[in-house]
């Protein structure tokens, strides 16, 4: 811990969301102010034991290469300079603590690309040569694994750019590749999925369907043939020794008729493909990009599906608690969630390379920030970090804005680069930065290396269940998670302003007689709370005075 540092400290919690390929969301505030159900299962999830899977433990970080550190002065960021930066995630000691504590990474696209961001693929099997060479992917991959970090890639299945070669021929009616994309010989009616243009018209005279962009034409996966290309790539990229794949627009893959969105051929694609992947390696990982309510998303999960899935729901939901002050909109979104992935197969985050990033959408305020970050580093799922969030940095659109230079120092381009960066550095970076943040015992960045290392110490805090509690005050978050005897108590007050004589109730649980508490964060501390003997807990006043953002994790032990 840090000297100066509150023996983990105060604060709130929030969630944004999104992902690739998506096209701008409105987000809307709940102002709905009523507590969770009563009529709602105090005990919402069974997880599996630790250490299932390796995801189960993990902590994910983004990276977009381009932004994040150039080796060689062209202003790009490169596999080198990932490399350069490895201790900074993890230095592979479990002893030091000066380290981000990531064990997993997730890399944007990383293939040959016409554009800057690089999800307009022109070779599955390859890398772009603005990043290095496959031998210099290689030894990132190896300097990875050789600290415990994980690699997964971004996997962009559901189409290709207009430049890539299979394109290219596809456009002669005759090429074998035509029959690789969708093709009408008049322009349909209506609009795509999105409310978008989706039919572009091409130099054959022919249309072809593209869900997102004219220049990335959407793969046809009628044809077996496609197929066939992509299980390829799964086996190159596993051989190569990738340890999973971050699955992109995975709700688009089949146009079935008018269904332009979560086909059941689509689902059907997935379950084949999990078989075919797992059969190259048992612990390879997928998270699928599949932009839709909790509901529809599970249809893609586990057993038959992909490993883990972004819930865009939750995310809002936490987003909106902070923003309203309102701890039932998170507490019931988590439950929700949980219902649908009972085993915590989902994962979190509070923004990505798509949407405003989180310091701007709070309104750059640090507090939130750290609130934010709370939430979703002590709760359930399996957290990923956007590169920069954890300094503050912020974003907002258009996409280039989100994915601005990473800030190392206040030195000349934010220590980026040496050379003139591809996008400008964002404004604020000489306060805004690591090295600045790393001196600084309370900085945001110092938060998330407690969170995290907070998290990987205690696995209750992972896996363990989840009891939501009511309060009669609807700013307090407060949860109950017990694994393997251990019970710890995660509170929160997710309003900025102090809250008196808050309660604690609690229809049944596990739990009996008096327990005392242990403070693992924070520093709220009572002498005993007690449970009836058929589990219930009934008005706990949990502190005369709860401070604005004030968070505590609490050890519940017997006296």
């Amino acid at each position: 811990m840090h000297n100066h540092h509150r023996l983990f400290g105060a604060l709130a919690l929030v969630l944004l969301v999104l992902a690739a390929c998506q096209p701008a969301v409105t987000l809307t505030i709940s102002t709905e102010s009523s507590p969770i159900p009563s009529d709602t299962p105090e005990v919402t999830s069974t997880p599996s034991a630790e250490g299932t899977n390796w995801w189960d433990e993990a902590v994910f970080y983004e990276i977009f290469v381009r932004s994040f550190k150039d080796s060689d002065g062209d202003g790009i960021g490169d596999f080198q300079g990932i490399i350069q930066q490895l201790d900074y995630l993890n230095d592979g000691d479990p002893n030091t603590t000066d380290d981000l504590g990531i064990n997993a990474i997730w890399l944007m696209p990383i293939y040959p690309s016409p554009s800057y961001h690089g999800y307009d693929v022109t070779d599955y099997q390859d890398v772009n040569p603005d990043y290095g060479t496959l031998e210099d992917f290689q030894q990132l991959l190896e300097e990875c694994h050789a600290r415990g970090i994980r690699v997964i890639i971004d996997f962009v299945i559901n189409h290709t750019s207009d430049k890539h070669p299979w394109f290219q021929a596809a456009l002669d009616p005759a090429s074998p590749y035509h029959e690789y994309y969708v093709w009408s010989e008049t322009k349909p009616a209506g609009m795509g999925p999105l409310g978008q243009e989706s039919w572009f018209k091409a130099p054959n005279g022919k249309y072809y369907y593209a869900v997102f962009w004219s220049g990335m034409p959407d793969l046809n996966y009628n044809n077996p043939k496609v197929t066939e290309e992509i299980y390829a790539a799964t086996q190159f990229w596993l051989d190569k020794g990738v340890d999973g794949f971050r699955v992109d627009a995975a709700r688009y893959l089949f146009e079935d008729g008018e269904v332009l969105q979560d086909a059941n051929s689509t689902l059907k694609w997935f379950q084949d493909w999990r078989a075919f992947y797992k059969q190259i390696n048992p612990q390879a990982f997928t998270v699928g990009e599949v932009w839709t309510d909790t509901q529809n998303i599970a249809r893609y999960g586990t057993p038959d599906g992909l490993d883990s899935l972004f819930i865009f729901d939750l995310a809002d939901a936490f987003l909106n608690g902070l923003l309203t002050g309102n701890a039932a909109i998170p507490l019931k979104s988590y439950k929700d969630a949980i219902a649908y992935f009972p085993d915590y197969s989902f994962s979190t985050f509070l923004s990505n390379h798509d949407q405003t990033r989180v310091m701007t959408a709070l309104n750059e305020q640090e507090i939130k920030a750290k609130a934010a970050a709370f939430m979703y580093l002590t709760g359930p799922g399996i957290p990923f970090i956007y590169y920069g969030e954890e300094i503050g940095m912020t974003g907002n659109k258009p996409d280039e804005m989100l994915r601005t230079p990473m800030q190392w120092s206040a030195e000349a381009n934010a220590g980026f680069s040496s050379g003139t960066p591809w996008e400008a550095i964002n404004q604020g970076w000489e306060q805004t930065n690591v090295a600045v943040q790393a001196a600084k015992p309370d900085s945001l960045l110092n938060w998330y290396k407690e969170l995290i290392h907070l998290r990987e110490a205690n696995p209750t805090l992972r896996i363990g269940s989840f009891v939501p509690l009511n309060s009669n005050c609807k700013e307090v978050y407060a949860v109950l998670r017990e694994y393997e005897g251990e019970t710890l108590l995660s509170l929160a007050n997710l309003s900025l302003r102090p809250v008196q004589n808050c309660s604690l109730n609690l229809r049944t649980s596990d739990l009996s007689g008096s327990y005392q508490a242990e403070a693992l964060w924070g520093e709220l501390l009572f002498e005993q709370i007690s449970f009836a003997a058929d589990g219930s807990l009934d008005k706990f006043i949990v502190a005369p005075e709860l401070a604005g953002g004030e968070t505590a994790v609490l050890r519940l032990v017997r006296p």
